[in-house]
């Protein structure tokens, strides 16, 4: 589990035949569960600096491509301070930047959802948007804004998103939950 405030950025080596290389300075054991780009997977191997993980084609057809700059978080530890939102790593889709805008010191960036992840954001709700946690600002029939602060703008790779970008992005666990109990069976 991770709580989406993401402090680390990483930079993707290689993925080949399965295997994806991140040189990150997260500190991580083979067996622990990192977020890259808000996908969990599992260290494999660790080498000067160097992250790798075994990629399912499951996880591959579910996430944007692993390119360039990417968000790592590890995982959540007993003890560790609860910020941003119950975050699982489990990519529901892929959105798209409609648009980005100034605004104040931050930004207000416009993501077009899938319906299977639009379904579950509320204004003042949270989603995750590549691996970092935000709070949903504003709601329309095809997409939600955030607000991005200029700390997330500056720690994370959502400062770089322009019009047309791909992200990651994945729904509440909370109101997946509460659509299942509330659901007849």
């Amino acid at each position: 589990m991770f709580t989406g405030i993401v402090r680390q950025r990483g930079q993707v080596v290689s993925v080949r035949e399965g295997r994806l290389v991140v040189e990150t300075a997260v500190d991580a054991a083979v067996g622990d569960s990192v977020s890259i780009g808000g996908a969990c997977l599992t260290v494999v191997d660790v080498e000067r600096g160097r992250l790798a993980f075994d990629v399912h084609p499951e996880t591959v057809s579910r996430v944007k491509a692993f390119t360039g700059q990417v968000n790592v978080e590890p995982a959540l530890q007993a003890g560790d301070p609860l910020g941003g939102h119950y975050v699982q790593g489990h990519v529901d889709g892929v959105g798209r930047v409609r648009s980005v805008d100034a605004e104040g010191e931050g930004r207000r960036v416009w993501i077009e959802a899938p319906s299977d992840v639009l379904r579950y954001c509320v204004e003042k709700g949270s989603v995750t948007a590549d691996g970092v946690s935000l709070t949903i600002a504003a709601l329309d029939d095809s997409g939600f804004a955030v607000a991005l602060v200029p700390h997330t703008l500056e720690v994370t790779t959502l400062g770089t998103l322009a019009p047309g970008d791909e992200v990651n992005l994945e729904a509440d666990v909370l109101a997946k939950y509460v659509e299942r109990l509330a659901s007849p069976h």
